[in-house]
């Protein structure tokens, strides 16, 4: 029977790890921002902020890590950014908008060119 209850042991284990892993709370950058800033404040030491928020002191010195190194870029001049799904979206209905526009001009062309010429044969 002691074999049943470690089995029963490990896969409860396992069970609570995977459960864990799905329901890990995913932070969005304000709320990292907010929490980095705090942590630069020192009103409190960052082992307690990290308690209080619920993440580990690693986690949260790559974030500050980050939000140093991006604060660095920018003050360099680095102004160049990823860009947004949407944004991504826009421009590429806009390169295709332009493109038709460029495909009509073109074949106007031609076929203002063959008008001049008569019946549409090259000049040679």
């Amino acid at each position: 029977m002691r074999m049943k209850s470690g089995k029963q042991k490990q896969s409860a284990e396992n069970a609570v790890r995977d459960i864990r892993r799905k329901t890990r709370r995913q932070f969005n950058a304000e709320e990292k921002i907010r929490i980095v800033l705090e942590g630069l404040r020192g009103e409190e030491s960052i082992a307690e902020l990290c308690r209080r928020e619920g993440i580990a002191q690693s986690l949260y010195y790559s974030w500050s890590k980050e939000f140093l190194e991006a604060g660095k870029r920018r003050l360099a001049g680095d102004t160049s950014r990823q860009a947004t799904a949407p944004e991504v979206k826009e421009l590429r209905a806009e390169a295709s908008a332009l493109k038709e526009a460029v495909a009509d001009l073109t074949l106007e062309n031609r076929l203002l060119k063959k008008s001049m010429t008569g019946d549409g044969e090259d000049d040679e």
